[in-house]
């Protein structure tokens, strides 16, 4: 009997039980893969995520990055530098998710990896959880089986609010020491962008769309961008997979039971940025359940509640931010991402000093004024 199990071990499973078991609390972690696994994604991670943890991320980190490099079709550049008090991470999702949920076992957390969960009951005051060699019980449920898990679905969520956007990510060998840009695409997708990320040893480069960019042939504008930029994408693996994105306010707990991560749809709408709100998510269901257990009686509602001010409304403003920006792209990168101060809010808004508020109001006047005469700010 677990004080609380939780199904899945990326950022947000791994984080939640890393916090539970620092409390003292049982910790079971279910994880259907054998880790290290590896997972596509790009990988840049926001170094704010730091302030919730009392260890060193350096171990799980594959390069820092300070320099931002935008195009528009592969022209028109700009290049730029953060000024943010710490560059931006870029790290392997094998090797980050494996260390987190390591840093958790350190705590007492027990983790059964290879192990998918086929169903669950809640039966008198504790939740059943199935595998397929064994039944495993828990007090409460943390699910963090990210965009395509099931879990959600089967504890009832079955009407959520969520966006999906699409990627299809490559990981592609080093070229050129230029490890420390990142270099991000915007003409050549509608409705989203390129990004390519430098790794250690290669590249992370992949598409996104975040608004009804269905029905583009995302593998050839991958190898066309690839090659341009000198790379040979077809020889490398390519994965697709769905983006759950912030469509607005939502209940993310039921009995004993709460979502957290890509399965809480909490992927930013403007950036697809996914681990730093998958790790405030863990966080938060953490010290949610904890309460639980000492005795609270709506400390779960007080998690939902929390995710929806905290995170979503400022998602709000990535939303609105999103919806002009992606309709009229070309403009909104002359007139927003060209900007000498674009790269430093950006970098700001990353590593916490800045939110969508603080900035979105301006930014949207700016774009708004772009394409009506005289509304110009």
């Amino acid at each position: 009997m677990y004080d609380c199990i939780i199904v899945g071990a990326g950022p947000a499973g791994g984080t939640a039980a890393y916090h539970l078991a620092k409390q003292g609390r049982s910790v079971l972690v279910l994880e259907k893969e054998s880790l290290p696994r590896y997972k596509p994604c790009g990988g840049g991670v926001s170094p704010e995520i730091a302030k919730w943890f009392d260890f060193d991320f350096s171990p799980a980190i594959s390069v820092k990055v300070n320099t931002i490099r935008y195009t528009w079709k592969m022209d028109d550049p700009v290049q730029a530098e953060l000024r943010t008090p710490e560059p931006m991470w870029m790290v392997r999702r094998d090797v980050f998710d494996h260390f987190l949920v390591q840093q958790a076992q350190k705590q007492g957390a027990e983790l059964r990896d290879s192990t998918e969960v086929n169903g669950i009951e809640f039966k008198g005051d504790r939740w059943y959880v199935k595998t397929a060699n064994q039944v495993f019980e828990g007090r409460y449920l943390i699910a963090a089986d990210g965009a395509k898990g099931p879990m959600a679905k089967w504890l009832g969520f079955k009407e959520r609010k969520r966006r999906l956007g699409g990627a299809l990510e490559a990981e592609a060998p080093a070229k050129v020491d230029d490890s420390n840009i990142a270099h991000f695409e915007f003409g050549m997708v509608k409705n989203g962008y390129i990004w390519n990320f430098p790794k250690a040893d290669g590249y992370s480069i992949g598409i996104g769309t975040f608004r009804g960019g269905e029905g583009q042939d995302f593998k050839q504008i991958l190898s066309e961008y690839a090659t341009l930029f000198g790379i040979d994408v077809k020889t490398c693996r390519q994965y697709g997979h769905p983006l759950c994105l912030w469509d607005g306010t939502q209940k993310l707990h039921t009995q004993n039971a709460i979502l957290a991560g890509e399965a809480a749809c909490v992927v930013d709408p403007f950036t697809a940025e996914g681990i730093r709100p998958s790790i405030f998510t863990g966080v938060k269901a953490a010290a949610a359940i904890d309460r639980a257990l000492a005795g609270e009686l709506n400390a779960l509602e007080q998690y939902t509640d929390t995710i929806n001010e905290e995170w979503g409304s400022d998602m709000a403003w990535a939303q609105k931010l999103a919806g002009v920006f992606y309709r009229v792209p070309g403009i909104g990168y002359k007139v927003g991402v060209k900007r000498p101060s674009a790269t430093q809010r950006m970098g700001q808004i990353l590593c916490g000093e800045l939110s969508y508020g603080d900035v979105a109001n301006r930014a949207l006047k700016r774009l708004s004024g772009s394409l009506i005469p005289g509304m110009g700010g």
